[in-house]
């Protein structure tokens, strides 16, 4: 049943939208919620894309609860790589992962402004305005420049180019199911990570991650919160270098999206989870790593709560202006829908029910798994609320919302396991079929 309504949801917000669109033309998507366009197609990457879905849903499970764990680690990656770069291929090389990063939007188009990193640095926020003499393109002046300077630093090394710069993303976007699983067995809910390991690699968030910077931001938020997870269970050798390192992190990721400091939420799940005082002297490491990025950034010149103010402005000086918040505040949880999966959904309808059961157990002194993976994602869904409900996210958030949606196919763990073949299906099918009806803009 709830499964059946987020597909409702969307089923409304695809008709609605179409309505609003075809009547003034305010949404600017061609085929709402989602931005694409109708055009059904197969590539190269189709028979791969099966082939890796069946994989995954035949043997998925069993493997997940045989396989040692630095294995499962492992072979998540390279199964959520294979499932990527298949879903990416069904456009085609060109269209699929070489041209989705070298449009006028997005950031190859700015990369040969760079050639003077720190001067551009102090420069940066002078043109992320329309107006000015040479305002940034849309995603560079959408972003801190973190974000930029990671794809300046492939051109740097003799990686340039649409390919590299999608290959990276490709790759770097598939970890984040590896990042999920480390997280969940640090704070004690092993058995739950196996079972959400083939689901976190089949998410249909993986249509956006190949080719698009932002499976590449999940990825980073996804290690930083795996590290703090590591480093407040003490279950490392050296937590406070492990703790200093996701405090880098935190930094980094802050610096790749503004929309990135909700990431404090699941954090501060992460800190309560940890069920004991002492990660809140780890907790000064993470800080003393986030405050150097910060600084080394400011000292660069960059001034993150300026050029906040200043993206604010020129977000609705774009089609921001006139997409409707009354449709989207709603219309952007279908595009949750779509990217997380019905499993997802039907596994976080079990949330308050994990909760409820956790604390029975937790009242006899055993530990629950489920108790970690609700509040988890609980946290992750606050985090998306506040998102949707600031203005900042009208459209395109089955793209933009990545970081947090690839955790939501975790919560599909609270299924009963004689099911989860069949959930598999679904959420494999409904990646291959926005795959290959849908051209997707990412």
């Amino acid at each position: 049943m709830a499964a059946g309504a987020g597909a409702l949801l969307f089923a409304v917000a695809a008709v609605a939208g179409t309505l609003i669109e075809h009547y003034d033309g305010t949404l600017h998507v061609n085929w709402p919620p989602l931005l694409a366009q109708w055009m059904p197609h197969i590539g190269p990457g189709t028979l791969p894309a099966l082939l890796t879905a069946v994989a995954v849903i035949a043997y998925g499970p069993s493997l997940a609860a045989r396989l040692s764990w630095r294995g499962l680690i492992w072979a998540s990656w390279a199964a959520a790589l294979a499932w990527t770069w298949s879903l990416a291929l069904v456009d085609g090389w060109q269209r699929g992962v070489a041209g989705r990063l070298t449009t006028p939007h997005e950031y190859l188009s700015g990369v040969d402004r760079f050639d003077d990193i720190p001067a551009t640095l102090r420069d940066f926020t002078r043109h992320i305005l329309i107006g000015p003499p040479d305002n940034w393109p849309t995603h560079i002046a959408g972003h801190p420049p973190g974000a930029v300077l990671t794809f300046v630093g492939l051109d740097r090394i003799g990686l340039d180019g649409g390919g590299w710069a999608g290959a990276f993303c490709v790759i770097t976007g598939a970890s984040t199911a590896a990042a999920v699983l480390v997280t969940l067995r640090a704070l004690g809910a092993g058995s739950a990570a196996r079972a959400a390991a083939p689901f976190l690699v089949l998410a249909p968030g993986a249509v956006w991650v190949g080719a698009s910077a932002d499976g590449y931001f999940a990825a980073v938020a996804a290690w930083a919160l795996a590290l703090l997870a590591l480093a407040a269970t003490r279950t490392v050798r050296a937590p406070r270098a492990v703790a200093l390192a996701s405090g880098l992190l935190f930094g980094v990721t802050v610096h790749l999206s503004y929309g990135l400091t909700l990431l404090v939420v699941p954090a501060v799940a992460v800190l309560v989870l940890a069920r004991r005082a002492r990660p809140l002297p780890l907790a000064g490491c993470a800080v003393l790593g986030f405050a150097a990025v910060a600084v080394a950034f400011l000292l660069a010149g960059f001034r993150w709560w300026e050029a906040y103010g200043l993206l604010v402005e020129r977000y609705y000086q774009g089609v921001a202006r006139e997409r409707p918040y009354g449709y989207w505040v709603w219309a952007n949880g279908a595009g949750v829908v779509i990217a997380a999966g019905l499993a997802a959904v039907a596994g976080i309808r079990r949330l308050p029910a994990a909760v409820r059961g956790a604390a029975v157990r937790g009242a006899r002194g055993v530990r629950s798994p489920g108790r970690t993976v609700a509040l988890l994602m609980a946290a992750v869904l606050l985090a998306l609320l506040v998102a949707d409900l600031s203005g900042m996210s009208k459209a395109e958030t089955e793209r933009i919302w990545l970081p947090f949606t690839l955790w939501l196919p975790a919560a599909a763990a609270l299924l009963p396991a004689r099911d989860h073949r069949g959930w598999l299906a679904a959420q494999a099918g409904l990646a291959l079929l926005v795959n290959h009806l849908l051209l997707t803009v990412w």
